[in-house]
């Protein structure tokens, strides 16, 4: 497994990818990542997961992003912004194998904590990412559950 960056040649590949129809309310499409992409480069990390030549997955961290600039300017975050792993590759690693690399690009850049947040529903992820040692830290943000993990 490996993540590449997003290029002219496969971005329409990246396009493409789509999870299960129950998930599709439980993160954005990848078209809309990349779109944020443009808007915030300094701080959007998009890649594709590959298994060999196979794309299975998209992932996009956050990098030293301002949490809340009216309380603490001085409180930025890093993490995982958006996980589209493909409908038929789930539950074979790829999620797993692409918050590892979230978390060591954050600590190459310095990173102490990595952030997620997920929608606090049955069916959602909060199962996944408690499982990969994330902790709520009883913040919320646009209604769903922020989670946090030491690296």
């Amino acid at each position: 497994m490996r993540l590449e960056r997003i290029t002219p040649k496969n971005y329409e590949t990246a396009l493409a990818l789509s999870v299960r129809p129950d998930q599709e309310d439980l993160v954005a499409p990848v078209v809309k990542s990349l779109a944020e992409a443009y808007v915030f480069p300094d701080q959007a990390w998009p890649r594709l997961i590959y298994d060999g030549d196979r794309v299975v997955g998209f992932v996009m961290a956050f990098l030293g992003i301002p949490w809340d600039p009216g309380r603490d300017p001085a409180d930025l975050r890093s993490g995982l912004w958006r996980l589209n792993i493909a409908a038929d590759a789930q539950g074979s690693g790829y999620g797993r194998f692409a918050v590892g690399a979230v978390c060591a690009e954050i600590r190459a850049r310095g990173g102490v904590r990595a952030y997620v947040t997920w929608e606090p529903r049955v069916g959602g992820p909060e199962q996944f990412y408690l499982k990969l040692g994330f902790r709520p830290t009883g913040e919320r943000s646009g209604g769903q559950t922020v989670g946090v993990l030491d690296l």
